[in-house]
């Protein structure tokens, strides 16, 4: 719009010297003096125009990395689904409150039987999808019976297997069976990806994207941009952005470039590095919140490619990390809190507390009984896609040389990292969104678990998540969590060093719930 102005400003001081080069002087100053009216009009016309059209622009600018290059969908619980639109477009039956605890959402209460095998859900009434359709139980039923679905893509099964069965008491009552007792099950149903569909969206592919959700799918273009526009019926209040649209910037650098080029308006979920947070920090331009998370980076090595199936070598390539070191140089002071290999944060009722320093001559010890005296290469496979992922391997490979561990790191296109690296080399880096215990110790580390990407496999440690899950009495329910969690810290693949603090900077007159990221109120953020 302003170079249209700028155009236009020039258009009219050419006219003037045609003017006054043809006419003379005189002539000039008389004509000269209706165009300026008629000129101070329409500028001052062109210029409200041009006020009108940025203060009713209240339409958010945000980037998505790509991921799964192009093959993003609006399914839920696909493998490839689109996360940012799946948060903003629809509704889960559960969320976590500021302290991660479960709330309601699309439904309003919960009870159980005594032993907590059975559930039932009351349901919020009067809600209605993007389409005009009222949520009912049925819409309920047959979103979780996809879910649970054997012959379909959706790793989030892992969470739900223990559901038997789900049925509909009455419109706005829904009744789950489990398979065995399960004493914080509604916390199961505040996993991202349960979200509710239409009843007959398999059979009608045009409502995938429709939901109850606080914004509406307008255009759906994953390699280019996204725009979603505010849904002005949705239950819990008109949202106050207009829209939002979803850039694809796969790289980590170009985002933040964006960013201080002000043609986005949010860094987005992955935050910025503490190496990038002083271009933000005194900036006047924009303002930065910090939120403690469960989110994590980490290094994989899978449990059934040599060497790493040998779980000494799995050991001593993670003890030679100097996790304090790691934290303060990957993420900056106050970046973060070190933990020792378990994807439980210090947030969760469930957590490990287990103190883990470096220990070089212990990973050689380990090295040597597994056949390695004179230490090992490894091939580390990473990319650009995530903003930490460059920093974490090299203070890696530097600290793991002191074992003599020669780390390699093979930099990868980010644009196809998650389809052609992650799970398909045998070592990699990795990164996940914040879970409770019960769901990241299924999700990730069961055997049967389809995102089980450092191909972990003990029936011990399973037999441990389900007794777990059996125990009704709190205090002996965490003792076998915790179990499980040392079990992952003495035989595990995965290196997992830090949990995060995001560092989410944003556009001045922008304003995003400073809570960790599956607690945001979509329809309460706000661009002045």
């Amino acid at each position: 719009m302003s170079i249209v102005f700028w155009i236009f400003i020039f258009a009219q001081s050419q006219l003037g010297s045609f003017i006054l080069n043809k006419l003379g002087k005189d002539n000039y100053r008389m004509i000269l003096k209706k165009i300026i009216y008629k000129s101070l009009f329409i500028n001052c016309l062109f210029a409200t125009c041009l006020f009108v059209s940025f203060a009713d622009a209240a339409t958010l600018r945000t980037p998505h990395q790509l991921e799964w290059r192009g093959q993003e969908s609006l399914d839920p619980i696909s493998s490839t689904r689109f996360y940012y639109p799946v948060q903003m477009l629809y509704n889960r039956l559960v969320r976590q409150d500021k302290i991660g605890a479960p709330s309601p959402e699309l439904a309003t209460k919960w009870t159980s039987n005594e032993t907590a095998t059975e559930w039932v859900f009351d349901l919020r009434e009067n809600v209605k999808f993007h389409n005009g359709k009222e949520l009912t139980s049925a819409d309920v039923v047959a979103t979780i019976n996809r879910i649970l679905d054997t012959k379909r893509d959706a790793p989030v099964r892992a969470v739900l297997s223990i559901i038997k069965e789900v049925t509909a008491l009455n419109n706005y009552k829904v009744k789950f069976t489990l398979n065995k007792a399960h004493s914080d099950f509604p916390i199961l149903l505040m996993d991202y990806r349960v979200k509710i569909l239409p009843v007959n969206v398999d059979q009608d592919k045009s409502l995938l994207g429709i939901g109850t959700g606080p914004f509406k799918l307008e255009n759906l273009n994953v390699e280019g941009t996204t725009n979603l526009i505010a849904n002005n019926e949705y239950w819990e209040g008109k949202p106050k952005l207009d829209g939002i649209d979803l850039i694809a910037i796969a790289d980590d650098s170009a985002r933040v470039q964006a960013l201080l080029a002000r043609q986005i308006d949010w860094i987005g979920w992955s935050g910025v590095t503490s190496q990038q947070l002083p271009l933000f920090q005194y900036n006047s331009m924009f303002k930065v919140d910090s939120i403690s998370t469960g989110d994590w980076r980490g290094i994989i090595f899978k449990n059934d490619v040599a060497p790493f199936t040998d779980p000494k070598v799995r050991k001593a390539l993670r003890i030679v990390a100097d996790r304090a070191e790691m934290a303060r140089l990957v993420l900056g002071e106050d970046g973060g809190a070190t933990t020792c290999d378990t994807p439980v944060w210090k947030g969760d009722q469930y957590r490990m507390n287990l103190e883990c320093e470096q220990d070089i001559d212990g990973a050689k010890k380990l090295l040597a009984e597994a056949g390695f005296p004179d230490g090992l290469d490894i091939d580390l496979y990473t990319s650009n896609t995530d903003t930490y992922f460059r920093p974490l391997v090299e203070v890696y490979q530097r600290q793991a040389a002191k074992a003599n561990i020669r780390i390699h790191i093979k930099m990868t296109p980010s644009d196809s990292y998650w389809n052609d690296v992650w799970m398909k080399k045998s070592a990699f880096t990795t990164v996940w969104g914040q879970r409770s215990a019960d769901q990241v110790l299924n999700e990730v580390y069961r055997s049967t678990a389809q995102w089980n990407e450092s191909s972990w496999g003990s029936t011990d440690y399973d037999q441990l998540l389900d007794e777990a899950r059996l125990t009704l009495d709190f205090n002996s329910r965490k003792k076998l969590y915790i179990a499980a969690q040392k079990m992952l810290w003495e035989e595990g693949g995965s290196l997992i060093p830090f949990h995060l603090r995001n560092h989410r900077v944003m556009m001045k007159n922008v304003t995003i719930p400073a809570v960790e990221d599956f607690s945001i109120r979509w329809n309460l953020v706000t661009k002045e």
